[in-house]
């Protein structure tokens, strides 16, 4: 096993124990983490299934296609949620719906399911910058510190995990396609190994978001 593969595999323990976690103690989570856990749930079935098919030499691009889909609309669930009382609810509804036709319109015309699915990945960490900058605003508020003081270290925790990542990790997926067949396979397998490493810094803000959640 090689360096880079030893990286990509240690990336998907972060997500097993975020997940354990968030199972051992969903019942004690408030309604936002909740929500949330869905999009980790999510994450461990869809990673773990395409390590599985990534040992098996199996395309595993199609696991892709769905994460990108329906892991938007969970997160755009739990925004929904966290800025209830700071954006209209039914414009992120409109954003969730709209992007996952965009999805399923890219996977039929553009980007086949067995192929890197960029267009979508670009949008859907493009829409998830600007959530995660609007809850940073929201966070700021002087009535919703007051307000919510026992909920903003878990919600500032995870939130800060989904801007690193899809902030860091956008120019990865807009060139995602010419990284992965034009350019030469080591510096290819380097580029993904920094993704890791961005998925393992996103993972451990959760872990840490739902640890320091508020104790009911």
């Amino acid at each position: 096993m090689t360096f880079s593969q030893g990286i990509i595999i240690f990336s998907h323990i972060p997500i097993l124990v975020t997940a354990v976690y968030a199972g051992v103690n969903y019942r004690s989570l408030g309604r936002e983490l909740k929500i949330f856990t869905g999009f980790i749930f999510l994450s461990w079935i869809i990673q773990f299934t395409s390590l599985v098919f990534w040992f098996s030499r199996e395309n595993n691009l199609p696991l892709l296609h769905v994460y990108t889909a329906v892991g938007f609309v969970l997160l755009a669930w739990f925004y929904r949620a966290v800025l209830q009382d700071f954006m209209d609810r039914r414009v992120i509804e409109a954003v969730a719906v709209l992007f996952f036709l965009f999805t399923v319109v890219n996977t039929w015309f553009f980007q086949p399911i067995f192929t890197f699915n960029s267009y979508a990945l670009t949008a859907e960490s493009v829409l998830v910058i600007i959530l995660s900058l609007s809850t940073y605003m929201l966070l700021l508020n002087d009535i919703v510190k007051e307000k919510r003081k026992q909920d903003i270290p878990s919600l500032h925790w995870i939130n800060s995990g989904l801007f690193i990542y899809y902030s860091s990790s956008l120019l990865i997926f807009y060139f995602g396609a010419l990284i992965t067949h034009a350019f030469p396979k080591d510096l290819s397998r380097y580029t993904w190994v920094l993704h890791s490493f961005f998925s393992i810094v996103m993972y451990t803000c959760f872990f840490v978001g739902l640890w320091k959640r508020p104790k009911r």
